[in-house]
């Protein structure tokens, strides 16, 4: 008799990790769907995430510097 392989069961409920601080923001796929008459260079995306890492930052400190920890579009 061949052996039967063991599957691992789904766990139900279990809480996602957080993902680590160096993790993408952007997506790349959507970034290229975005895009309508350029290719994308593999460089591009690295500068997109540095960017929006930064625009994060500055509307973060934007928010606290008026008392408030909820971002807002005027943040941006």
């Amino acid at each position: 008799m061949a052996a039967k392989k063991k599957t691992a069961a789904k766990k139900k409920g279990k809480a996602k990790a957080a993902k680590p601080a160096g993790a993408m923001i952007i997506s790349k796929s959507r970034v290229k769907a975005a895009v309508k008459k350029c290719n994308v260079g593999a460089e591009f995306y690295g500068a997109l995430e540095a960017e929006v890492r930064s625009l994060i930052s500055r509307a973060e400190e934007r928010a606290l510097g008026n008392k408030r920890k909820t971002l807002r579009a005027a943040d941006v």
